[in-house]
């Protein structure tokens, strides 16, 4: 059993829709900024990337030309180079550097640092003959190649360009990413909105049925539209079939004190007109009097009768008498309740039938089941006529014992069969008269029988018969 424990306080109200929203939210848009954001980097990092090797490509191949006409040893060929070198620069935009085995510039395509020492890492790098590009703080790319004249290193090109186009390329497309974003953002939170709207509709409404079901309006119920069936269509059909329960509690309580007040008002009616006769009779002779005040004892009797089977209804249903569970022999019990009513069959000139499958031993209330089980047998014996048969069958499997009473009595309706069991309920409203039940019988049979853990069942055909069936299990839970 699953118990829920709800807290009243002061805390604030908090609408599921927007907890739903919040939630679509940081689980859609959030992670979906991270993946932009994620990606741009990666754009980024792979078009500097890219820069770094075609600036290193080109310092190799300026290089390879330095190397090959002896740049730093022939001054005929070093006017040409320059100019060849200038153009390069001019032409790609970038600033192109040559420095001697110092790490001084000899020449910059620039023309601002000739004559300075460059100690960068990239150029100290170069000049160990280790060819590289850095980019420094994503805005600037220095790429270094050795130049090799014999077996030395005679210098390092050095190649210098700004990274501003690739940061604008990338800011483009950033910008153009995050409107499409924001585009999408938008579409995503407006099919939120209405899916949280959906969602959640259901549940006011079923709120709102409860809500007037608590100020006593039983009669209300949820309207399911929905074709598919999920979780909220179960919630709203079993509020329904709460609230059809709860109207057939309501119903039932209502029928149970107007039944009450019926039976208790019947004798007292009749206490009051037997009180009255004998009053407005001056001279009644002695045996009148003995007569009425004897209809009056049987008629209190009668309401001490209906009282006490009330007061046991009450304390089983509020389970307030204990079980006392024990090893009891079923076959023995149900013996000896024959025996003592074979005296009601035989007035009656009915066949008591007693049929023991086999020896039963089941945990079990024996007082209180023996009652049980002598109230379905005595009521067998009561509607059925004169020369009719009722048998009593005994048997069990390796869970349950079953215990089976059929009459050939006068039966009862189909249609009236699932509310037998009911608190004062008669098929025939004339037959506990004749019969001097309290109607409350077979209500006390089946509370006993399912404070057991059993079940009885019920089947009959008018002017054929009744049967009962009462299951009880062999042996008891520890739960009980």
């Amino acid at each position: 059993m699953v118990t829920i424990l709800i807290k009243k306080n002061n805390a604030p109200f908090i609408s599921l829709r927007w907890i739903l929203l919040v939630t679509y939210i940081i689980v859609g848009i959030i992670p979906l900024l991270l993946v932009a954001n994620t990606i741009l980097h990666s754009i980024q990092g792979y078009f500097v990337e890219e820069r770094k090797k075609e600036l290193l490509s080109q310092a190799n191949v300026v290089a390879g030309q330095l190397s090959s006409y002896d740049f730093f040893a022939n001054a005929d060929s070093r006017e040409s180079l320059e100019e060849m070198i200038l153009e390069t620069a001019q032409d790609k935009d970038f600033r192109i550097m040559i420095l001697d085995s110092s790490a001084m510039v000899v020449y910059d395509s620039g023309y601002e640092d000739v004559g300075k020492t460059y100690l960068l890492p990239e150029v100290m790098e170069a000049l160990e003959n280790k060819d590289i590009a850095n980019a420094q703080d994503n805005d600037t790319v220095y790429a270094a190649a050795s130049i090799v004249g014999g077996t030395q290193h005679d210098g390092v090109v050095l190649i210098v360009d700004s990274l501003a186009d690739v940061s604008d390329t990338v800011v483009n497309i950033a910008g153009k990413a995050y409107i499409l974003l924001a585009m999408l953002a938008v579409i995503v939170i407006v099919v939120m909105v209405a899916l949280s709207q959906l969602f959640t509709s259901p549940i006011k409404r079923m709120i709102n049925v409860i809500q007037k079901m608590s100020e006593g309006h039983l009669e209300q119920r949820i309207v399911v539209k929905s074709r598919v069936h999920n979780e909220v269509v179960d919630l709203a059909l079993a509020c329904n079939h709460m609230a059809d329960q709860l109207e057939k509690v309501e119903s039932s309580r209502q029928q149970f004190v107007s039944n009450v007040s019926h039976e208790l008002k019947t004798p007292l009616s009749s206490v009051k007109v037997l009180s009255e006769s004998i009053l407005l009779q001056e001279d009644a002779p002695k045996e009148m009097y003995v007569e009425f005040l004897h209809d009056i004892n049987s008629e209190i009797d009668r309401m001490t009768d209906i009282i006490n089977d009330l007061l046991t209804l009450v304390k089983l249903d509020q389970k307030e008498i204990p079980l006392n569970f024990s090893e009891t022999e079923l076959h023995r019990m149900v013996d000896e309740i024959c025996k003592r009513l074979s005296p009601l069959a035989s007035a009656k000139n009915i066949l008591l039938d007693l049929q023991i499958k086999q020896e039963v031993t089941a945990e079990i209330d024996e007082m209180k089941m023996t009652l049980a089980i002598s109230n379905i047998i005595d009521n067998a014996i009561k509607y059925t006529p004169d020369g009719g048969s009722v048998v009593v069958t005994l048997d069990a499997d390796h869970q349950n014992a079953f215990i089976t009473v059929s009459d050939t009595g006068i039966g009862i309706p189909e249609d009236e069969l699932t509310r037998i069991f009911e608190r004062f309920y008669r098929v025939d409203k004339t037959r506990d008269r004749e019969t001097g039940g309290t109607g409350l019988g077979l209500s006390i049979t089946h509370a006993t029988v399912m404070m057991h853990n059993g079940s009885i069942k019920a089947s009959s055909k008018e002017d054929e018969g009744t049967t009962m069936v009462v299951r009880i299990p062999l042996h008891q839970s520890q739960n009980n």
